[in-house]
C-alpha cells in the first residue's frame, strides 16, 4: 500500500534544540529516521561484501566473521540486524497510537487495524519467502516480517496495561518462553540445536522444521525486543531535554548487557531461539546505537549526511521487498557487466555489492523525490 506524506527532512529543519509538546517531540526526530536507514542499509548490503572478501585471510577473519550470523551460540554484528529492525518497529507503535487516537480513532478501532496490518505482513511475508523458492510454497511464520507480526499483536496489548504491569507480563513471557525449553527438553539438552521445544512444536503444526534451526517460538523473544522499541517510543513521546532521554538510554543500554552476559552462562546467547541472553545483550547494542545517532543529531546537532540514512529509511517495506525477491537478480546482472570485479580477487565482492546497493539507494531516492513512501 502506498501513502504519500512529507519527507522528515522537511520536518525536522526548522526543529530546535529542545522539544516543545509531546507529539512534537516525537515528529521531529531525525535521529529516529536516520537509526532506521542505517539499519535498512545494513540488513540490505549483504554484508558490503566483507564477508565473502576476508573470509579466506586468517588475519581478517574476525572481521569476516562479524557479517556472517552465528551458527549456534554468540553474537555478530549481522545477528543485531534483526534486534535492530524489530526495535524500531516497536518504537513506532506508541506514536503511530498516540496519532491515530488523536484523528478519533477508538482502541477497538486500532486493535482491528493492528489485526489486518499483522496479517498483511504474514501474507506479504510468505510471498517474499516463496517467490524465489524451488522447493515448492511452503507457509512459514519465521521470517523476519512473520516474527514482527506476530510481536506486533502481543505488543499492542501488552500496551493497553499501566507500565508496571507491562514489565511484569514481560517477565511472564520471557519466563513462559524458557519454561517452554526446560519443562519439554530435547534428549541432548534444553536448548539443543535439533529436538527442542520450539522444533516439535513447528513439526507438529506446520509439518516440518525450517533450516538453521529456527523456530517460530522465537516470537515470544521477539516480543520482548519490540517491547523494548516501545517504551522507547514512549520515552520519546513525553516532554525530556535530550540530556535526560539520553541517559536513561544510556543507562538502560548498559543494564541491558549486564542481564544477558549474567544470563549467558545458564541460558545459552543463540539468536536462532531468541533467548533471553541474546535478547537483552542486543537490546544492550541497540540501545547503544540508537543513543550514540541521538547524541550526535539531537544532542550536538550534526545533520550533515544524513540524508542518504533517512531516503532509504522512509521506504522500509519496498527496499526490504526489493532486496527478497530481485536483489539476487540485480547483483547477477551487475556482475555480468563489472566481471564482479574480478581483476581485484576476492576483495571484488566489495565493490560489487556497494554498487548493487547504490543501485537500490537510487531507486529509493526515484521514489522520494516523488514522495511516495510505501506503508503498511
Amino acid at each position: 500500500m502506498a501513502a504519500v506524506s512529507a519527507p522528515p527532512s522537511e520536518r525536522t529543519r526548522s526543529a530546535s534544540s529542545q522539544p516543545t509538546s509531546p507529539s512534537a517531540a516525537a515528529e521531529r526526530l531525525l535521529s529516529l529516521d536516520v537509526f532506521r536507514g542505517l539499519t535498512m542499509l545494513l540488513l540490505i548490503s549483504h554484508g558490503f561484501g566483507i564477508h565473502e572478501a576476508f573470509k579466506n585471510n586468517a588475519s581478517m577473519a574476525w572481521l569476516a566473521d562479524q557479517f556472517e550470523h552465528r551458527t549456534w551460540v554468540g553474537c555478530t554484528l549481522w545477528d543485531l540486524i534483526q534486534p535492530a529492525f524489530t526495535f524500531i518497529v516497536g518504537v513506532a507503535i506508541p506514536l503511530s497510537t498516540a496519532r491515530r487516537m488523536a484523528q478519533g480513532a477508538t482502541r477497538s478501532e486500532l486493535f482491528r487495524h493492528v489485526l489486518w496490518r499483522a496479517a498483511f505482513l504474514i501474507v506479504l511475508s510468505n510471498l517474499l519467502s516463496n517467490w524465489n523458492s524451488t522447493k515448492g510454497l511452503q507457509f512459514q511464520l519465521i521470517n523476519v516480517l512473520c516474527q514482527i507480526a506476530l510481536g506486533y499483536v502481543v505488543c499492542f496489548a501488552v500496551m493497553q496495561l499501566p507500565f508496571r504491569m507491562q514489565a511484569l507480563t514481560a517477565a511472564g513471557l520471557m519466563i513462559l518462553h524458557h519454561a517452554l525449553f526446560f519443562l519439554f527438553p530435547a534428549p541432548d539438552g534444553a536448548f539443543s540445536q535439533a529436538g527442542n521445544i520450539g522444533a516439535v512444536l513447528d513439526a507438529k503444526l506446520l509439518g516440518y522444521n525450517y533450516s538453521g534451526y529456527y523456530t517460530t517460538l522465537n516470537f515470544l523473544g521477539n516480543s520482548i525486543t519490540i517491547l523494548f522499541g516501545v517504551w522507547t517510543g514512549m520515552l520519546l513521546s513525553h516532554y525530556r531535554e535530550h540530556a535526560e532521554r539520553l541517559k536513561i538510554l544510556l543507562t538502560c543500554s548498559a543494564g541491558a548487557f549486564a542481564l544477558g552476559l549474567a544470563l549467558a552462562p545458564w541460558i545459552p546467547m543463540v539468536k536462532r531461539l531468541w533467548l533471553g541472553s541474546f535478547t537483552f545483550f542486543s537490546a544492550g547494542w541497540v540501545l547503544l546505537a540508537f543513543a550514540a545517532c541521538y547524541w550526535a543529531i539531537e544532542c550536538k546537532g550534526w545533520r550533515r549526511g544524513t540524508f542518504p540514512a533517512v531516503v532509504i529509511g522512509m521506504n522500509c517495506i519496498f527496499i526490504y521487498s526489493f532486496s527478497q525477491v530481485l536483489r539476487g537478480w540485480l547483483a547477477r546482472g551487475v556482475g555480468n557487466f563489472t566481471g564482479k570485479f574480478a581483476f581485484l580477487g576476492d576483495v571484488g565482492a566489495i565493490p560489487l555489492n556497494l554498487l548493487v546497493m547504490a543501485i537500490m539507494w537510487d531507486l529509493c531516492y526515484w521514489l522520494y523525490q516523488r514522495k511516495i513512501f510505501f506503508k503498511i
